[in-house]
């Protein structure tokens, strides 16, 4: 296993460059996360699609149990259990928009992973990086179990476990567990653990910073470097579900799946679970007793158990619910949490904004009204006095302090951007679909994919290695 070894050092030592003058240093934590015996108990997958551009290149990597979609190149990095989504991925002659300015590609936008550690990680594209809008790069950069990049190109940075860098650039910057940023090109930042944090300049700024016990309480770390909390609780006695998903091609649904709508072959789904037209459940994705309406979906590393969404209601990448009942286009944020048990459950109205990294943990029954918006730790319905706001009232605010909640700017503006990217989001996944070709989506398009598996090494001193592979031409 010499070359794997190797890998790892490489890997760590570019990351460091960027990171160590800002007091960062990777090793330990990506030491203790890896155990290189392992990596060669997971293959990899890529899929084929007549609907999404393709080609792959991988070399000097460790690709194990990662799915990867659209144009990728992986070079010299371990991406490990992770998700390289490039479904949104822009054609050549496409024109891309920044701050009001418009440019035309030249190729094909493809994602490139050069000398990272991605562990359990969701890659998503849609790059705000105007210097390079024909590279989705992810270079000397390590991500943590169950963070997000969406949408953020990072160069020299680190992700704690269950971050989200979205819409973003990030220059030599450290995100803490469960921080999330959207905040433009950001550089030598370090966002600390449970901060949600969203800035546009000159129009708005949303900053909440969970009380760090809370983020002990949630995402932690035992003596020797394993993650632990009530989050990896929660997946732990779950993840064995998917196992079974992994050991054949074949593929037969456990629940009737409408023609136009998509179930991955590589989600779990239990129990009396239903699914609407035009829905969607990612590869990840968990469902338990659960009803999907019509265009809702399900990202990648969703867990939705004992609960029921009424209809074109979006569960971003990472999002939990238990015993939750949302109404019509509700918004549940990034890694955000609800929470609900049998006696306690959790009802969000319709047109309702769960904010990113929200956890609702109801030690009571909790019900949100229609068109609100949630942020923040809330246990009880009278924790929603600071943690909420009708979306009108927030609209007209230009400055708002309720307990760790600072927000200044335009609340129309920011609001504003929210519903966009709902509708952004709904549009792109096909809720909308009506038979015809203009409003296909993900779950239509993405019916037509076939999955093709590649295993690494063996033995010998390339053990855990994949061979490189090129698959397409560019």
């Amino acid at each position: 296993m010499k070359s794997i070894s190797r890998l790892i050092d490489h890997i760590i030592s570019r990351v460091n460059v960027n990171l160590k003058p800002i007091g960062r240093d990777v090793e330990n934590a990506v030491r203790q996360s890896i155990r290189t015996d392992k990596l060669t108990k997971y293959y990899a997958y890529y899929a084929l699609s007549i609907d999404h551009p393709w080609y792959f290149r991988f070399q000097e990597s460790n690709l194990g149990g990662t799915y990867f979609l659209g144009k990728c190149e992986v070079d010299r990095s371990v991406v490990l259990m992770s998700d390289i989504r490039g479904d949104e991925l822009k054609p050549k002659g496409a024109v891309a928009y920044f701050n009001g300015m418009e440019t035309e590609l030249y190729q094909d936008e493809i994602i490139q992973v050069v000398n990272s550690f991605l562990i359990k990680t969701l890659v998503h594209n849609h790059s705000r990086n105007s210097e390079i809008p024909e590279y989705f790069r992810i270079l000397n950069t390590v991500a943590m179990h169950y963070s997000n990049i969406h949408g953020t190109t990072t160069e020299g940075a680190y992700l704690g476990a269950f971050s989200t860098a979205d819409l973003s650039v990030l220059h030599n910057c450290v995100l803490g567990d469960f921080a999330y940023v959207q905040a433009g090109d950001l550089s030598r930042k370090t966002i600390r653990s449970g901060r949600v944090w969203i800035r546009k300049q000159g129009e708005f700024e949303f900053d909440y910073a969970h009380d760090p016990s809370i983020i002990d309480r949630f995402v932690t770390y035992d003596d020797e470097g394993q993650l632990t909390g009530l989050f990896s609780d929660f997946l732990k006695g779950r993840r064995s579900d998917f196992l079974p998903m992994y050991d054949s091609l074949a593929f037969e649904s456990p629940v009737p799946v409408p023609d136009n709508a998509f179930l991955s072959r590589y989600a779990v789904v239990k129990d009396a679970s239903s699914l609407g037209d035009n829905s969607l459940v990612a590869q990840r994705a968990y469902l338990e007793n659960a009803k999907l309406g019509h265009g809702s979906n399900a990202q990648e590393n969703c867990f939705i158990i004992d609960s029921q969404l009424e209809g074109l209601d979006i569960i971003a990448h990472g999002g939990k619910l238990t015993y939750t009942k949302l109404g019509n286009k509700v918004f549940v944020g990034f890694n955000s949490f609800l929470h609900g048990e049998k006696w306690s459950g959790i009802t969000v109205g319709a047109g309702t904004i769960v904010m990113p990294h929200t956890i609702i943990d109801a030690k009571e029954p909790i019900t949100i009204p229609e068109n609100f918006i949630v942020w923040g730790y809330v246990r009880t319905q009278e924790d929603l006095e600071v943690h909420s706001m009708s979306l009108e009232d927030f609209s007209q605010r230009r400055v708002i302090r309720l307990g760790n909640l600072s927000f200044k700017g335009d609340g129309g503006a920011f609001i504003e951007g929210f519903r966009d990217r709902i509708e952004h989001i709904l549009l792109e996944n096909g809720a909308y679909y009506d038979g015809e070709r203009s409003t296909r989506g993900h779950a239509q398009r993405t019916q037509s994919v076939s999955y093709n598996l590649f295993q690494p090494y063996l033995a010998g001193e390339e053990e855990a290695m994949f061979p490189a592979i090129v698959v397409g031409s560019r």
